[in-house]
């Protein structure tokens, strides 16, 4: 019943993908209304999922994820004029936990939509690559991703056209990025080609796209009110974001208010044809001068300034300011207890087991002086995430301000506030965002002029052609994304944006090392400490302390958190180095041995009660004592049924204790049996009298 449906697999992993697309007239608008939505089912793992339902809920941050990687796969192949709904359904049917779900999800998208009667420019075909002992590695297995320092996956159409990048890697030298990038292109040429042949043995017949023109005579109607105008604002660098924005918007606003009269129905036309005229005036202004609507040239960074250790409450923290983004970055260190623990279908697909190490990515609305939700993103840090080994780390870091790049400035002041934190990075990491503008013979494939630009502005990534983040340290890359919004670039224009955005790396990086270039190595004083504490099997009994109680109580007063690593070590998570003194002192008076009173066979001691059971009440006759159980026949003369009072009632006949006469020779008292109770008893006596 779906427009088009595939069925791809790669060892015993097999996705399908549905492909439909509602059909209405289309609007104006050039946006692309596409979904996609990839869920991982615990039974495709033949799993039951573990939460209370045990069904099937929202999604996860791995579906997430994988969703838009399949989204940014696709979408710049569909035809500028496209604008129906449409929305991709990626079924995982069968894991093997050996290959990876998410490229044969790529592949599979692309037949379903090559399949299907939606107009569509692909077939695209992805491959993932790894590099296994400087050796490159397509489409490699878990234990081969294990042993790799690079994991790399390309999206490319036919005639090696690059679509997508996404990488994460170890500090890749910059020639083996480039090659491995050249593999993946070379390799998903054999996939575009086996599904151009399945799309033209099964393929249906393409729908017919209506196309609602502009009228040629408001195009030229706004073009004669607007075009000096708009060149003016746009090559005036005195702008800032809001303020350039805002002129824009005043020249808009006269142009709709002049062609009122005029064009009473076609108001709609008159606000589309301003904005192609203002991403085309734009557009040929770079390419035409080589000159950006800032100033600046197009290798050329903005302003950059860095500052670490703002708040001294704080593990570490930092500001980092380019341009008008601004990030501010944090480091929080907890206990190893707060680390993530993985649900067993997430193990089998994605391998990991437990992560320790944590970037929440926050974008509030007003960075951008506008109203809304406020939420964050949670995720890695540019392919470098620390291993922490005592303890578990957060990395936050909020938008304050931004103009574009603020992903990529989030990498440069998370690197400083680590090292202000005195985590042990490999190296300082930096990122960078570098756009392009290109010109297309018209209605063709030909790329007649292009121009790379560094540092981008957030008018330049919305109106330009691709968004290529780059991360990495003085040696190598860690990290890329590129987001192309053309059908396609070819590898010449890649490699080339690859060398620019290494050296803007790199300038960055300069400009960081001067604020702070190696690790805190003088600790602060509210950094939290880590020891593992040894206890002999013999006293684990006296450091725990009955039920528990040692433990809860050295937490109580000192803030610390205890996990138990092995039968004898134990490892203790102070806050601060003035909480792991006093846990010390408090671990020492657990374990100290105490010499034990000599008791007097016959003698009457107070006892205090520390536990009511069914069958009697456990005592303690001294400090650190072990508790010792009195059974009902030893509380009183009479038939005991039960000790607890709030559980016998309001009598006080045979079998009810509530009140119960305790005395000495010569001395009468009453008693209520309950926990933390003083209570008199002979030593000796099998059957004493209380």
């Amino acid at each position: 019943m779906a427009d088009g449906c595939a069925i791809a697999s790669l060892g015993d992993t097999s996705v399908m993908v549905t492909a439909v697309a509602k059909t209405r007239p289309p609007s104006l608008s050039s946006f692309v209304p596409l979904t996609v939505d990839y869920r991982e089912k615990a039974a495709a793992a033949g799993r039951i999922p573990t939460n209370y339902l045990r069904r099937e809920l929202g999604f996860t941050e791995r579906e997430i994820l994988t969703s838009r990687i399949i989204d940014r796969s696709v979408r710049p192949l569909f035809p500028s004029s496209y604008n129906w709904e449409t929305q991709l359904v990626c079924n995982l049917l069968a894991v093997d936990g050996v290959q990876d779900p998410d490229v044969i999800s790529i592949n599979a998208a692309s037949a379903a939509l090559a399949v299907s009667d939606i107009p569509w420019n692909g077939p695209v075909g992805a491959v993932r690559v790894g590099m296994v002992d400087n050796n490159m590695v397509v489409n490699p297995n878990r234990k081969e991703m294990n042993a790799s320092v690079l994991n790399l996956v390309v999206v490319a159409a036919d005639m090696n056209l690059v679509v997508m990048l996404d990488a994460t890697a170890e500090c890749v030298l910059q020639p083996e990025f480039l090659k491995a990038i050249k593999t993946g292109v070379k390799e998903a040429q054999a996939i575009v080609g086996a599904l151009k042949s399945l799309r033209k043995n099964y393929g249906k017949s393409v729908r017919l796209l209506e196309k609602k023109e502009i009228s040629p005579e408001i195009v030229e109607a706004v073009a004669s009110l607007a075009t000096v105008r708009v060149s003016d604002v746009l090559q005036d660098s005195s702008y800032d974001k809001i303020a350039r924005d805002n002129a824009v918007g005043e020249v808009r606003n006269d142009v709709v208010e002049t062609l009122k009269e005029a064009y009473p129905d076609g108001q709609a036309q008159v606000l589309e044809a301003f904005n192609m005229l203002v991403k085309s005036t734009f557009r040929n202004l770079i390419l035409e001068q080589r000159v950006r609507c800032d100033g600046r040239t197009p290798s050329q960074l903005r302003p950059i300034s860095c500052e670490t250790d703002v708040f001294k409450p704080l593990h570490g923290s930092s500001i980092f300011q380019r341009g008008q983004t601004q990030v501010f970055c944090t480091v929080a260190f907890d206990s190893l207890d707060s680390a993530l623990k993985s649900d067993p279908v997430s193990i089998i697909t994605g391998g990991l087991k437990e992560k320790n190490f944590f970037l929440h990515y926050e974008f509030p609305p007003y960075a951008t002086n506008e109203t809304g939700r406020a939420g964050s993103y949670g995720g890695g840090s540019s392919g470098m995430g620390p291993s922490l080994k005592k303890h578990s780390g957060q990395l936050t870091s909020e938008v304050l301000e931004s103009n574009g790049s603020s992903s990529m400035a989030s990498i440069c002041g998370g690197s400083l506030a680590l090292m202000d934190a005195g985590v042990g990075v490999t190296a300082p990491a930096a990122g960078v965002a570098v756009g392009l503008v290109t010109k297309y013979e018209h209605d063709t494939k030909h790329l007649t002029d292009y121009q790379l630009l560094s540092d981008i502005l957030g008018i330049e990534d919305y109106m330009g052609d691709m968004d290529f983040k780059l991360a990495g340290t003085k040696k190598g890359i860690t990290a890329l994304q590129a987001d192309v919004k053309v059908p396609g670039l070819p590898l010449k224009v890649i490699m080339e944006a690859v060398l620019q955005g290494f050296d803007a790396k790199n300038e960055i990086l300069d400009i960081m090392s001067r604020t702070i270039s190696l690790p805190r190595s003088v600790k602060k004083p509210n950094w939290p400490v880590s020891e593992v504490m040894l206890v002999p099997v013999h006293k684990r009994a006296k450091f725990i302390g009955y039920g528990g109680r040692n433990i809860k109580r050295l937490v109580a007063e000192t803030g610390v958190q205890v996990t138990q690593i092995d039968d004898t070590s134990w490892n203790v998570f102070a806050p601060n180095s003035v909480a792991m003194d006093e846990a010390k002192d408090l671990i020492n008076e657990f374990l100290t041995e105490e010499r034990e009173p000599d008791l007097q066979f016959g003698a009457i001691y107070n006892a205090k009660i520390v536990e009511v059971r069914d069958i009697g009440v456990m005592v303690t006759l001294y400090n650190n004592m072990n508790p010792a159980l009195l059974h009902n026949s030893q509380l009183d003369q009479r038939k005991v049924g039960d000790p607890a009072p709030e559980r016998t009632g309001n009598g006080g006949g045979s079998g009810d204790i509530s009140k119960v006469l305790w005395a000495r020779p010569g001395e009468r008292r009453d008693a209520a049996v309950k926990k933390g109770a003083a209570v008199n008893s002979f030593v000796g006596d099998t059957k004493p009298r209380r």
